[in-house]
């Protein structure tokens, strides 16, 4: 018995067919076959029952497969413990991250990233969670980072990163020279807002119904855009007031063209999250850089 078997053993009972194993695992199905086969004989007990149809777990492969599964998330465990001194992993890693994430957070981390582990290849595609999740089960991508969590069935989540929004206003606006303000102040000024169904806007949403807020009723929403870019010019523009992160506006405060601001008794904190498939082990690449990942301060 092998970790390798182990691996196919519980690949093939997540996927219910030595078909769709033998795809995500990339290996051909007579090769996964032989793999549980070798298994089933060093146990001398089937593990599976199979019909024309289907394959289902036996009473002896529903025993193993808790320590299969235990086996899986070990080595994860020690690919984690291990990647902080492993300087010198290369590969190629490939990933997919939010908009938010992928345009505003992760270029800035890039670089020390890049610096300290020369021999990583990042190729990093910006799109939605549909996508993201789409590419990943089509094994196009290695993990994805998104802004709000996901529930599927296949999916491993878990959280690596936090963000905070700030209310952000024209440099030049009445509320500009202030470093805290209230909730009734702020409610007075017309807002520019991502989409609904965005990630920012459900942080939003979620905040400001604890304070019993209507975002239809007691917001004055002027504008709906589907981009941090298109809200930041509308911002500078004076057309109206926003929250946002102070990652994503780190430039524009530098040069003097909007201030981040906090709110009373208000807070809009949000986590990040990282996907990838239950049944694929990441490669050591992917995980050293989650690990790097997490170590990071967004506000820094």
């Amino acid at each position: 018995m092998n970790f390798h078997q182990l691996h196919i053993f519980f690949t093939v009972s997540e996927k219910g067919s030595f078909s769709a194993a033998a795809h995500a695992l990339h290996m051909t199905q007579p090769a996964v076959t032989m793999q549980v086969q070798s298994l089933e004989e060093y146990f001398g007990a089937r593990l599976f029952n199979r019909s024309t149809k289907r394959i289902e777990l036996s009473e002896a492969g529903r025993a193993l497969l808790p320590f299969a599964r235990k086996s899986i998330e070990l080595i994860r465990e020690t690919d984690l413990a291990m990647s902080k001194f492993t300087h010198m992993v290369q590969g190629r890693l490939q990933l997919g991250a939010s908009l938010t994430i992928g345009e505003y957070m992760l270029p800035r981390m890039l670089g020390p990233f890049g610096q300290q582990y020369p021999n990583i290849t990042i190729s990093m595609k910006v799109m939605n969670t549909a996508q993201i999740l789409e590419e990943i089960i089509n094994h196009q991508l290695n993990f994805g980072l998104i802004e709000a969590p996901v529930h599927h069935p296949d999916m491993h989540i878990e959280a690596v990163m936090r963000d905070e929004l700030k209310l952000i206003v024209p440099a030049k606006h009445a509320l500009a020279e202030a470093e805290v303000v209230s909730v009734d102040e702020v409610l007075k000024y017309p807002f520019i807002l991502r989409e609904p169904g965005s990630g920012t806007r459900q942080v939003m949403e979620e905040q400001f119904a604890r304070k019993n807020i209507d975002m239809k009723h007691d917001i004055r929403t002027v504008m709906e855009l589907g981009s941090t870019g298109a809200i930041k010019s509308a911002v500078e523009a004076g057309l109206g007031i926003t929250l946002l992160s102070p990652s994503s506006v780190k430039h524009e405060v530098a040069l003097g063209l909007v201030k981040i601001l906090d709110i009373e008794e208000l807070s809009f904190h949000r986590q990040f999250y990282s996907i990838y498939l239950k049944s694929a082990l990441l490669p050591i690449s992917a995980v050293t850089f989650l690990t790097f990942l997490r170590e990071q301060q967004l506000d820094k």
